[in-house]
């Protein structure tokens, strides 16, 4: 027993002094112990986590007492059904009445610009109404008039009796990025006050045949029936564009919907509100596509511009000796894309200014100076 126990504490022994060898000289042979865990370091006093950090109920907080209901009505011919032309008709139920008149009303949205009462809106909400009635997101009824409608944009300005009003913050249309978040507020469906969520889906949409002047914010936030002239806010709840108009074959939200940019819409309201209306360059030019076979037959591959389709005669583009055919390639050193980039441009320029226009005409690059027009009233519909 005594020789057992001896040879233990030999192998004992042998088995630390290994080990204290192997350690010291080539640790890594051994088993890595994982490290202790680090302390947490102590939080900073402060609030709790926002269990509503994703929330813009701020946002909606600041815009909505700006956004108001509008709610419209006025007298439409009633036609004669053509049933009451039938001979057979006539006979057995006598003459029947004539064209008669009955009220209809619409409703839509608009925004509060300024506290002594101005709101804008789109035309095409107040267009031919007898009368106008806003509600405000207090409940308050006010009945508004007609100071100016663009219906060229298809934007509106009216004022209503009343100092105080709530005004919406004006944002940054032209900052303004493709995926950006922004809320349409409104009178969806005649329910009152309704904010619905997206983003941004694009920019700069033209070509859609809605309006003349087009340079719409695209966005998957729902628009529907009654949003027209509503606000469209950023995330921060300011201003960036007013509701005008969906892409739908059933009347309802698909998420295709398109906002008209503040930055127009301040343009218009400035106007309206320093004159009554709207005045905007012209040079009297039909335009058309510059399409990749058309650029390429004029020796024009890889450019963008617009074609000259027609000259009005005696406009101030044929003045300036602007012939069709010509290749409008940029306005004052300004590049045009198409044809709705020089409308736009043109637009903007001030009755009376000079511009330079850069042609290209039978592979030759030319300036011509053109005085700008006052572009002519559209003609009232009868």
């Amino acid at each position: 027993m005594h020789k057992l126990w001896l040879w233990f504490a030999q192998a004992v022994t042998v088995f630390v002094a290994a080990l204290f060898v192997v350690s010291t000289f080539h640790p890594e042979w051994l088993p890595q112990r994982p490290p202790a865990p680090a302390a947490p370091e102590p939080r900073p006093p402060g609030p709790a986590p926002s269990l509503a950090q994703d929330s813009y109920r701020e946002a909606v907080r600041r815009a909505m007492p700006a956004v108001v209901n509008i709610y419209t009505t006025k007298e439409v011919r009633a036609p004669r059904h053509p049933l009451f032309n039938d001979p057979l008709f006539r006979r057995f139920f006598g003459e029947p009445p004539g064209e008669g008149t009955r009220r209809a009303t619409s409703l839509g949205s608009g925004v509060i610009v300024s506290a002594s009462g101005d709101i804008l809106t789109n035309h095409h909400v107040i267009e031919g109404a007898d009368e106008i009635e806003v509600a405000l997101a207090d409940g308050k009824r006010l009945q508004a008039k007609v100071v100016g409608t663009d219906p060229e944009t298809d934007l509106a300005v009216l004022r209503v009796p009343s100092q105080g009003l709530p005004v919406i913050a004006f944002g940054s249309s032209d900052a303004l990025r493709v995926g950006d978040v922004v809320l349409a507020i409104g009178n969806a469906l005649g329910l009152g006050h309704t904010v619905t969520a997206g983003i941004v889906s694009a920019l700069g949409r033209s070509g859609l045949g809605i309006n003349i002047y087009e340079n719409y914010i695209q966005t998957d936030a729902a628009i529907n029936q009654g949003n027209s002239g509503g606000a469209l806010v950023d995330a921060q709840g300011q201003l960036v564009g007013i509701n005008n108009a969906i892409l739908s074959q059933t009347g309802g939200s698909i998420g295709i919907g398109f906002a008209i940019p503040v930055s127009t819409a301040k343009a218009v309201l400035d106007q309206i509100v320093s004159t009554g209306s709207v005045t905007r360059g012209w040079i009297g030019v039909e335009l058309q596509e510059l399409t990749p076979a058309l650029a390429e037959s004029f020796g024009l591959e890889g450019r963008s511009g617009a074609v000259i389709a027609s000259v009005l005669p005696g406009g101030p583009a044929d003045r300036a000796g602007v012939r069709p055919g010509d290749v409008l390639l940029a306005i004052d050193g300004r590049a045009v894309s198409g044809p709705p980039a020089v409308l736009n441009l043109v637009a903007g320029l001030a009755p009376g200014a000079s511009a330079t226009l850069r042609l290209w005409r039978k592979g030759a690059m030319r300036e011509v100076a053109v005085t700008v027009g006052r572009r002519p009233r559209p003609p009232r519909p009868d």
